[in-house]
């Protein structure tokens, strides 16, 4: 199978019913959604009576190639596209996983039982072809199918236990998908005269734009002109159709090589448009209950998982030293394993690109079930089970986010962070008029600063030759850059697949230097703050050692290039904003030494955008 939603979704599913050839929407969607999972992918299709399928352990244009070879066409099918947690990416594993010869499904998540239903089901004479929890949902199915699927599926998700989204077809119901989600998103689109099912309303970009939001515990029964759905409890639900701005031109590339680099060029827009609107600073930002939620908050916790972490990290810097309000940041996936102490009057605050990112849902959960009511979201889809959840949210305006590598999603992020932190200062009576003034100012000038640090490419492309040659890298930040530094080491990973780790650089001597040899380049963020002298004698000690430094200094900081020192300046200092100023070289850095490289830069091994699974 694949992942729920710890993030964004992991696997992809689309699925139609129509009176068309569904394979060309299907294969789109699959193409839209590959950034979430890319270990293998397959469709599968009911026609004239029988159930046909095609699987790859490639990307989906080479399943495109085989379904053209073979002249696969109908009205009906079920198509996915695999990061693969049960089972290696193998043939045998992709999906979509047939029953015998009459159920197809596809599935997004994890069965956390799927070994006892397994042995269960082979108790039946059911007969295993894969290694995937996907398979047993497959046969779970038919083993209650009598003629009706809804029916069906509703008793087979009563037995699953774990997370899933699955669409679902029969071969002697030629004009029927069902499908159904706990966990891990589904959505529906509405067209004319036909209908569709996807993890995500980008995989119908350009095909409809009506789009209903599955909730939790949601089962759909979806026909060539109409759909009926019914909530966990078996009731009949009505759910909001809504319009949905997903044009096809955000999954174009246009003049770039990569999402990656678009979506890198795109953050003087995205962060313009995170900031539309903003004529002061008030809590209403938040929405309408938050004066009252933030006057009563006497702390803050903030839960989020990789990059929107680092958000969080650097967000702590801004809290505590702006807002004086005191800042726990957990990583979502371990702060509900162990024992914490809850106050009622902690503000949680939920950092997520998706807002489907499944650690971070059961995280909030946990701490609403510790007592902890009022909370707020950062978050990227205003549609998404986060901003349902929360009582308060701003959402970013980041737009679609394709890479992997999150870029724009992260600095829009902390542009947000920033007028929460605001916000907060201002109802503690921490942010006198001239100061608010003296933010307003900052943030209205970000864009184009932005566009001016976008303006270092050229060097940065020198630097990556040299550091393409080497498998191992240091990244160093003191203060409020450490977490800037965190996120450096993260993007190199992720995409040139180069060992880097991050440490704040008053703690080189207390290990980390142990490594530094003239093989292990050492990335450094001077920006001219109050820890500039002291990051200076950690340089030294870099040089002392032999370490090749590489630094990205602010232009006031008297740093100049000499031996074993390569500077490049940075076109201003933006004091407290300066953290969003100096990530951007770094994300700089990480791609052009993955295109060095020859990498998969949008594409990574082994990762996916959205972890939607434990």
């Amino acid at each position: 199978m694949c992942l729920p939603d710890e993030v964004f979704d992991m696997c992809g599913i689309v699925g139609a019913v129509a009176k068309r050839n569904v394979v060309p929407v299907m294969l789109e969607g699959l193409k839209r959604l590959e950034y979430r999972g890319y270990d293998s992918c397959g469709i599968a299709l009911c026609t004239e009576g029988h159930l046909e399928r095609s699987r790859s352990t490639s990307r989906v244009a080479e399943l495109e190639k085989q379904v053209n070879g073979h002249h696969l066409s109908g009205f009906l099918g079920i198509a996915h596209t695999r990061w693969a947690t049960h089972g290696a990416p193998t043939t045998d594993n992709a999906h979509p996983h047939f029953s015998g010869k009459r159920i197809a499904l596809v599935h997004n998540g994890i069965i956390e039982n799927h070994a006892e239903l397994r042995e269960a089901l082979k108790m039946k004479g059911y007969v295993f072809s894969s290694q995937t929890d996907t398979e047993v949902i497959a046969h779970l199915i038919d083993s209650f199918y009598q003629g009706d699927l809804l029916e069906a599926v509703q008793a087979a998700i009563v037995r699953l236990r774990g997370a899933f989204a699955i669409a679902v077809i029969c071969r002697d119901e030629p004009q029927r998908m069902v499908g159904a989600r706990q966990g891990s998103p589904l959505v529906v689109g509405i067209g004319d005269h036909e209908n569709f099912l996807a993890s995500d309303a980008l995989a119908l970009a350009g095909t409809t734009n009506r789009i209903v939001y599955l909730e939790e515990g949601d089962v759909v029964d979806i026909h060539l002109n109409d759909f009926h759905i019914v909530d966990a409890g078996g009731k009949p639900a009505l759910r909001e159709v809504k319009v949905v701005d997903v044009y096809s031109g955000v999954a174009e590339l246009g003049p770039y090589r990569h999402f990656m680099q678009k979506e890198i060029f795109e953050q003087p827009r995205a962060i313009s448009d995170t900031l539309q609107g903003l004529e002061s600073i008030t809590p209403d930002l938040f929405g309408a209950q938050a004066s009252a939620v933030l006057h009563k908050a006497d702390s803050v916790l903030i839960l989020a998982c990789g990059t929107s972490y680092y958000a969080g990290l650097t967000a702590k810097y801004w809290l505590e030293s702006i807002a004086k309000i005191p800042v726990e940041v957990e990583i979502a996936s371990e702060y509900r394993y162990r024992d914490s102490v809850p106050s009622e009057n902690k503000l949680v605050v939920t950092i997520s690109q998706s807002g489907e990112t499944a650690d971070a849902l059961a995280a909030l959960r946990h701490a609403r079930e510790l007592g902890m009511a009022h909370s707020l979201t950062i978050c990227n889809v205003a549609t998404s089970a986060m901003v349902r959840e929360c009582e308060l949210a701003y959402i970013t305006r980041a737009g679609v986010e394709i890479g992997v590598a999150s870029t724009k999603a992260f600095t829009t992020q902390l542009t947000a962070l920033f007028l929460l932190t605001l916000a907060i200062a201002k109802v503690r009576g921490r942010l006198a008029p001239e100061q608010e003034a003296e933010h307003m100012k900052l943030l209205r000038h970000l864009p184009v600063a932005v566009s001016a640090v976008l303006a270092l490419e050229p060097q940065i492309i020198a630097w990556a030759e040299e550091f393409s040659r080497h498998d191992d890298a240091l990244f160093l930040g003191r203060g409020i850059h450490y977490p800037i530094a965190l996120e450096g080491a993260l993007k190199l990973k992720e995409i040139s697949y180069i060992h880097a780790e991050a440490y704040p650089a008053g703690e080189l001597k207390h290990g980390p230097l142990a490594l530094v040899t003239d093989k292990m380049p050492v990335v450094t963020i001077a920006p001219n703050d109050d820890l500039l002298e002291k990051l200076k004698s950690n340089m030294q000690e870099v040089r002392a050692r032999g370490g090749q430094l590489y630094v990205f200094a602010d232009s006031d900081t008297k740093i100049v290039s000499e031996e074993g020192i390569h500077v490049i300046r940075m076109p201003e200092n933006y004091g407290l904003l300066s953290p969003i100023l100096h990530v951007i070289p770094l994300q700089l850095l990480a791609y052009h030494t993955a295109l060095v490289r020859g990498t998969d830069v949008d594409k990574p091994r082994n990762l996916a955008k959205s972890v939607t699974v434990e």
